[in-house]
């Protein structure tokens, strides 16, 4: 495994993410799994060095967490050598103030989130999306407040629009609060409208970048032939999915990476996930996994390096697309 800094910080992170989606309860989601059958791909994800890890307080209504905290604790991982992200802002019951990021929410999410993690710190503390009802200042002062309490070691955000973002920097930097050092973006080989203005904001900044959903959902892996709802649990339910990738130049941009896997030797998730290891400033793309190979998969993806012809074959069937993720 290689590592790299988070941004323009000093912690290091593998350069490929697990995320913890996947990981929960099956009555949240029918494609999620329970802790047991979750525990050994946190195992086999740090027997690769994978020392990075992403969940999000409502991924399984907290369960997510919970069965990572849990699983951490049983396989014996010492709290400093692993680097735990969670999220907020998404609802978490039925109370008005049980969402978003107001102070009173962050508060009482925070704490909720490092129990469940059995925890007394995440390593970086992320905002969900941007919350369109809080005074933005409230926001940051109330992160800013869980850094110097010691509750959360560095802060990130989630897909929004660059303006939003620039807005959330400056507003920091204005008023002395800690800034984001990380941006978690909807950000694939069919998905590349971060290219033309949350990216290059992020890399002016010193943001480092954390894609989501690299794989797009599983599409560039070949899990969805034209006109099927998808092949597997997941693609069969995963209505977003379904909206997001679709188009002809999609499935285009999907046999050059079938084409350039079938000469280089190696599987389709190698080649997608290489790719964006290639672009500025990703750090740690968020892989998720329901089979044991997918996170064998996305470790050799590291030291599969494209040469500039296979790079300009991916990129070339791109077409613009909506924005898309973003709520």
């Amino acid at each position: 495994m290689q590592y790299v800094n988070l941004g323009t910080t000093g912690l290091k992170v593998s350069k490929i993410c697990l995320g913890t989606m996947t990981f929960g309860s099956p009555a949240w989601r029918d494609w999620v799994m329970g802790e047991a059958d979750s525990l050994p791909f946190i195992k086999r994800a740090l027997d690769h060095g994978i020392n990075f890890f992403d969940t999000a307080d409502m991924y399984s209504v907290g369960e997510s967490e919970v069965v990572l905290g849990n699983s951490l604790q049983k396989l014996g991982v010492k709290r400093d050598q692993v680097v735990i992200a969670t999220k907020v802002h998404n609802p978490m019951g039925d109370d008005p103030n049980q969402r978003g990021q107001s102070r009173k929410h962050i508060r009482h999410a925070i704490d909720d989130s490092l129990r469940r993690l059995k925890v007394d710190y995440v390593d970086l503390y992320q905002i969900h999306r941007f919350d369109h009802h809080t005074p933005i200042e409230e926001s940051l002062d109330a992160l800013d407040g869980l850094v110097r309490a010691g509750k959360v070691l560095y802060l990130g955000a989630s897909s929004m629009y660059a303006w939003q973002f620039a807005k959330l920097l400056y507003t920091a930097d204005r008023l002395g609060l800690h800034r984001f050092v990380t941006m978690q973006n909807h950000y694939n080989l069919v998905y590349r409208e971060e290219e033309r203005e949350m990216n290059p904001l992020c890399e002016a900044e010193g943001v480092g970048l954390i894609p989501w959903s690299p794989l797009a959902r599983g599409f560039l892996t070949k899990n969805r032939p034209k006109g099927s709802a998808g092949a597997t649990v997941r693609g069969k339910s995963d209505n977003f999915a379904q909206s997001m990738y679709k188009e002809e130049a999609d499935y285009a941009v999907l046999d050059q990476v079938s084409a350039i896997a079938a000469e280089r030797g190696v599987s389709n998730a190698e080649v997608a996930l290489s790719w964006l290891l290639h672009q500025r400033p990703v750090a740690s793309p968020i892989v998720g996994a329901s089979k044991l190979e997918h996170i064998d998969a996305a470790v050799k993806a590291v030291d599969l390096k494209l040469s500039k012809e296979d790079l300009s074959r991916l990129n070339k069937p791109y077409i613009p697309h909506p924005v898309l993720g973003h709520s």
